[in-house]
């Protein structure tokens, strides 16, 4: 395992074609940084997406179902946490005021679908009337958010 030398065919032993203390230009992009630097930001924002997500702190209850198909807008999640109070996104709305600010909110928005998310712990009336307060400001497809790995109703585990 040696290095071989190579010489030109040329006569005087010079090289033909290059001469001695002028820089050629580099006719070869060299890929490696880039390479780096986009693996580097791959991992941030692989790491960082799980952590973008906003919403309440909740107690979600768990369900064999699947998760539903994305959408190009952004979903409009509608909380009921364990004391009861109701947010749109984040921000924390009275009972009296939520279907007009759902009518506001749908009249802004192309799409009609809201997420609802409520603890587990609230009695069902009262998610019910949540949902009743969703139609009635203009968002007739609701979705229940869940958690999954929750038990399913068949004896089989298929």
């Amino acid at each position: 395992m040696g290095a071989a030398i190579q010489q030109s065919s040329g006569g005087n032993g010079r090289r033909r074609g290059r001469r001695r203390g002028r820089a050629q230009p580099m006719g070869e992009i060299n890929v490696t940084p880039f390479v780096d630097v986009m693996l580097v930001l791959l991992i941030i924002f692989m790491v960082a997406a799980p952590l973008m997500t906003v919403g309440v702190e909740v107690d979600l209850p768990k369900t064999a179902a699947g998760a539903l198909p994305g959408d190009n807008e952004e979903p409009l999640t509608v909380t009921l946490t364990a004391e009861g109070r109701v947010q749109i996104q984040t921000t924390e709305v009275s009972r009296d005021e939520l279907i007009g600010k759902l009518r506001a909110i749908a009249a802004e928005r192309s799409s009609d679908r809201v997420y609802l998310r409520a603890d587990g712990a609230i009695p069902y009336a009262q998610v019910m009337q949540v949902m009743g307060a969703l139609n009635a400001g203009g968002f007739s497809n609701v979705g229940l958010v869940t958690d999954t790995g929750g038990p399913a109703l068949d004896a089989g585990g298929e």
